[in-house]
């Protein structure tokens, strides 16, 4: 079962039941407030309700993250998210140089944390790579 968590301008947040996936749709290049807050709200979620096991976000229409996001999300998010569960994270994206060099970024310190992080091309090979972890 999908849950709506949050939908705004710029993304879509939302929980599925089964798989203990907490998703993140872009929708448009976000706020530093709109970046931080979709994360939170996965954080908040697995804090109060259930706990987010997995994440896959879709960052094809999510535009070059900023360098001070970036940090945010591997220095306080990522940390805190792992202590509360989380397992795995895939990551649909969509080739761009920028991206990619922001996703090596990002795979360079969650490997410390021990919770995979896989990139695809598409939400239908994310979605089975999460459920392999079942």
């Amino acid at each position: 079962m999908k849950k709506i968590l949050d939908d705004n301008e710029f993304a879509e947040v939302s929980y599925e039941t089964a798989l203990r996936l907490g998703k993140i749709i872009w929708k448009k290049k976000p706020t530093f407030e709109a970046y931080q807050k979709a994360f939170l709200t996965l954080i908040d979620y697995s804090k109060e309700k259930q706990k987010v096991e997995s994440v896959m976000t879709d960052t094809r229409n999510q535009g070059v993250v900023s360098p001070e996001n970036r940090k945010w999300l591997v220095g306080e998010c990522l940390p805190v998210a792992v202590k509360l569960g989380l397992k795995q994270i895939a990551v649909i994206f969509d080739g761009g140089v920028f991206k990619q060099y922001y996703l090596n970024m990002i795979l360079k310190v969650i490997n410390k944390y021990g919770a995979p992080m896989k990139l695809f091309k598409n939400e239908e090979e994310a979605l089975n790579w999460i459920k392999s972890f079942r």
